[in-house]
């Protein structure tokens, strides 16, 4: 693909997005499995891009409003090559000159709309601090509130792209040997700071080059994600629900640590999700793991089986604040709950799952935000209406707790943003 093609086909998969809301990664992935002509370097540059412009769209946004311009794909497009790139207004006219697969010339609207924006750099001194820090207005006061000085530390981390990090799987492997096989297939990989069965990458790479990813020895899985899994401390021969397991990153980690033994519930209202954990599963090796779905409503299944359970994980749905540098277009993601459309959806799933714990047994309540509306707001206000609960945080765990919570955050510990909190059951 030539350059000026790259830019068209940028056009292209944000168009899409903008007519069918959906992740960034799963319409760019579906667009490129179309056209078996783009190549690797072309996938990269085409990524880059699109992924570079969700990172700078609320700025892009705000200079184009400065000029007037409406932020269309193709507005974003070109306004980030003259603000970004740094390109010139003729190094711009010979990319959108409408030759070849490349984008239409430019019309006389944009002409003076390009002479009206101004030079880079993107972020001009006038800028609101939500803005530059890409943050919308929903997450803002949330934000200031978590972190207070430390906000823009935070919200900066959440703009850097996330490492690859994997997860050497106990049932076929170790760290140790996972790693070794990881360095002898050329790669630069080391120990994850935190978790005990994590690999970090140092450099992208696609996942078949990965050793071990195809046979299930190893998984790709957040740091942040891994911690979660074991905050859970699911013993092997136990009782242990995942609540919202989706499509099972965490259930394969809790499988892992319990080697096997005893009943691992996958529980989802979404079947067609937890069906899709099934490949992943089998390839893991795991032989421990019912799935089932779940009514919306009164499910008699969960009645039946109140007080049934040694541990319950609810990994509830959420903003995925958390997760912005691996997702960056879930900031401005159409389609998604409001906050509080979400906060009242965690109300209600966490004493819904609360009575699967039997007497003794541990809760534990994780999302991916650094909201507190979702993190410590619901856990107090649950505390505060079921008296057999109470915070009961490990008294030592491979990363450092933020009072009675673990509270991981990419500025702090270089993982995605995560929130846990134990709670037992009297």
């Amino acid at each position: 693909m030539t350059p000026a093609a790259r830019l068209q086909a940028a056009i292209d998969v944000l168009e899409t997005q903008a007519e069918r809301p959906g992740p960034l990664d799963l319409i760019l992935g579906r667009y490129q499995r179309g056209r078996r002509y783009i190549g690797a370097k072309d996938r990269r540059a085409l990524a880059d891009r699109l992924f570079g412009l969700a990172r700078r769209q609320a700025r892009i946004d705000w200079r184009l409003g400065q000029a007037d311009v409406e932020p269309t794909p193709r507005a974003r497009v070109l306004a980030d090559l003259a603000l970004t790139d740094g390109f010139s207004f003729a190094d711009i006219s010979d990319l959108f000159a409408g030759a070849g697969h490349g984008p239409a010339s430019l019309d006389m609207a944009e002409i003076g709309w390009l002479a009206r924006l101004g030079p880079p750099p993107l972020v001009s001194a006038d800028m609101p601090a939500n803005i530059r820090l890409e943050c919308p207005d929903w997450a803002w006061p949330g934000l200031q509130r978590a972190f207070g000085d430390d906000v823009a530390a935070e919200l900066e981390a959440l703009l850097q792209p996330a490492p690859l990090d994997l997860r050497a799987n106990r049932l076929k492997t170790d760290r140790t040997r996972a790693l070794a096989a990881l360095r002898r297939a050329g790669f630069d990989a080391q120990p994850t700071k935190f978790s005990p069965d994590g690999l970090r990458l140092q450099e992208r790479a696609a996942l078949g080059r990965v050793p071990g990813l195809l046979d299930g020895a190893v998984d790709p899985q957040d740091e942040g994600s891994q911690l979660i899994a074991a905050a859970l401390d699911a013993q092997p021969g136990e009782t242990v629900a995942d609540f919202c397991a989706g499509a099972g990153g965490k259930t394969l980690a809790l499988a892992a640590a319990m080697a096997n033994r005893g009943q691992l519930y996958a529980l989802d209202t979404d079947g067609k999700r937890l069906d899709r954990a099934a490949p992943r599963l089998a390839k893991a090796g795991v032989g421990n793991v019912r799935r089932r779905a779940l009514q919306a409503g009164r499910d008699p299944w969960l009645k039946r089986q109140a007080g049934r359970f040694d541990r319950v994980l609810v990994d509830a749905p959420c903003s995925g604040v958390g997760a912005w540098r691996r997702n960056p277009d879930a900031r401005w993601a159409r389609g998604q709950p409001p906050l509080e459309d979400l906060v009242k959806l965690q109300s209600e799933i966490l004493p819904r799952a609360a009575r699967l714990t039997r007497p003794g047994g541990l809760l534990l309540y994780a999302t991916c935000s650094l909201l507190p509306e979702e993190n410590e707001d619901q856990v107090e206000r649950f505390l505060a209406a079921h008296a057999d609960y109470s915070l009961d945080p490990p008294a030592s765990f491979p990363a450092p707790l933020t009072g009675p919570y673990l509270k991981l955050t990419p500025a702090r510990h270089g993982v995605d943003g995560f929130f846990a909190a134990w709670l037992r059951r009297s």
